[in-house]
């Protein structure tokens, strides 16, 4: 198998996750900021990798597979890392539960997106424009949180945290949506599953 340039991209992109969680926890002036730095970098390999293959016609199935599954390792560790470091109290409890609502829809759809690749209707479930702006917002939220949350004032920490609420709230919006889309699908399939389970009793 040979490895493409956004592949590569791709493959940066997973190897920069354990270098900011070692800079997010290592005990020096900044820390904060080289954290966030490191988070934009990767989120800029993310646009750009998407953008090569595109331009170039530089696509690979390996490709395809690796580039959302680090599109959501770097969300997941970025949320798990803030959710740690959180200074406790309600607005702790709020973020805990907006990090699991935004864990759990990238889970969720991404099984339906595999089962519906399943049964030949993948397009039903492509990512649509607020899809995108939840992520868009999740990076900006994210960028704000990772430079603020060792600050002494935070002021733009708790700004990060609306926008991450507002993240959430697209979050199970978005994902709705997509159930939306499958639902006929998942409601003719779950329909089949007991048909052929009556067959199954009957001839046993």
């Amino acid at each position: 198998m040979r490895i493409n340039l956004p592949t590569w991209l791709t493959l940066f992109r997973v190897l920069l996750l354990p270098v900011m969680v070692i800079v997010f926890y290592l005990p020096f002036r900044g820390a904060n900021l080289a954290a966030a730095v490191v988070f934009v970098l990767a989120a800029v390999t993310d646009w750009l990798d998407g953008y090569l293959a595109r331009r170039l016609n530089l696509t690979s199935a390996f490709g395809a597979f690796l580039d959302p599954v680090a599109d959501k390792l770097m969300i997941a560790v970025t949320l798990f890392l803030l959710v740690q470091s959180h200074r406790g109290g309600w607005p702790g409890i709020l973020m805990a539960v907006t990090a699991s609502i935004i864990v759990g829809r990238e889970i969720g759809v991404s099984a339906l997106r595999e089962w519906m690749a399943q049964i030949g209707a993948r397009s039903k479930v492509k990512v649509a424009f607020l899809g995108k702006l939840k992520t868009a917002m999740q990076m900006v939220a994210l960028v704000v949180l990772l430079l603020q949350h060792d600050a002494e004032t935070l002021r733009l920490y708790h700004v990060g945290e609306a926008m991450l609420v507002l993240a959430g709230v697209l979050t199970i919006w978005s994902g709705l949506d997509y159930l939306r889309a499958a639902w006929p699908s998942l409601r003719e399939d779950s329909g089949e599953v007991k048909k052929s389970e009556k067959k199954t009793v009957q001839s046993g």
